[in-house]
């Protein structure tokens, strides 16, 4: 499946553009936006790195933690994630208070149960967006701009522990109900209305129809983006070994920031000789996906014009 494939199916839902930090993943990921919302798509795109450059990328405004229309179309928006409000948000959400009155009440008196405290961090941040989205028809794709590779491999890892905590939490809920239920009656205390263990049952759900789509090529693909340096390629064999052995579709490469020729500089014939054997060995290594090349640009990518021009390489159109 070519990246045109991908980016002209529009039952594909889900794509994830991922890598070694500096490799212009970001760019990818706003190149294949516009793309889908000149077929007609309406499209997110939307930052999960902690250190955002898609407001560069549109040059716009795209901070805040909330959806914004891109400008210059009329199904296209963006958003960078703000960390602290998504992290509380999702705290919120599922909090040891979240978990109900039997947990909150073994916690105080316990001194705090052992793995019962939510996962914390930007990635669980980021994966609670990616469950908003399950069954959302608010938008027909989404694409997500994603943090290094480090951050991405714990991001895709959250369906498994997410899945393993609220498995415990319930659990415990259901052994403690009844012991609560009879202190009630013994104190007088009447039954408290709880919505949390309803809750809890729709999120475990939703993470188990989360894996689901994640590991769907119908409904999710990943896209890796490297550059033709040694240690971009090592990077990325780490990352596709973990996207194979959680089932995620990446048969897409983009290799970018290729360096055109250019005789009469010996630094940039250097330096493009070095690229073209690291290239040789991608080829090698990963004859069995689709690879796309894109030039180093002569200037920063940045607006939709840019983009533009980017989503015609990334799909092998000619420039008007």
């Amino acid at each position: 499946m070519t990246l045109e494939d991908i980016l002209y199916n529009d039952h594909i839902k889900f794509i994830l553009s991922g890598g070694k930090g500096g490799v212009g993943k970001t760019s990818c990921a706003g190149a294949m936006a516009v793309l889908s919302a000149n077929r007609g798509l309406r499209t997110l795109v939307l930052s999960t790195d902690p250190a955002h450059s898609l407001s560069d990328s549109f040059d716009q405004d795209l901070t805040g933690g909330e959806i914004i229309p891109i400008k210059g179309f009329d199904n296209l928006w963006g958003m960078e994630m703000d960390t602290e409000k998504g992290m509380k948000e999702f705290q919120d959400n599922l909090g040891a208070s979240a978990a109900g009155p039997e947990v909150e009440m073994a916690t105080q008196f316990m001194g705090g149960m052992e793995g019962m405290a939510p996962p914390g961090s930007d990635e669980a941040m980021a994966f609670g967006k990616i469950l908003e989205f399950i069954g959302d028809t608010s938008f027909d794709r989404v694409i997500f701009d994603t943090a290094p590779t480090g951050h991405t491999l714990k991001l895709l890892e959250l369906p498994e522990i997410l899945d393993s905590w609220l498995g415990k939490i319930l659990t415990l809920r259901q052994r403690l109900s009844s012991m609560m239920s009879g202190l009630r009656s013994m104190f007088g205390g009447g039954e408290e209305e709880d919505t949390s263990w309803e809750m809890l049952k729709q999120t475990k759900e939703k993470i188990r129809l989360a894996r689901i789509e994640l590991q769907d090529p119908e409904m999710t693909q990943f896209v890796v983006v490297m550059i033709p340096e040694a240690m971009a390629v090592f990077e990325t064999q780490r990352l596709l070994a973990s996207l194979h052995a959680w089932d995620i579709p990446a048969d897409n490469i983009i290799v970018n920031q290729l360096i055109p020729p250019n005789p009469d500089c010996r630094f940039c014939s250097a330096r493009r000789e070095m690229q073209q054997e690291n290239l040789k060995d991608i080829r090698d290594i990963y004859g069995d996906m689709d690879i796309a090349e894109v030039p180093l640009f002569p200037g920063e990518i940045r607006g939709i014009d840019g983009l533009r021009r980017l989503g015609k390489i990334l799909v092998d159109e000619s420039e008007e």
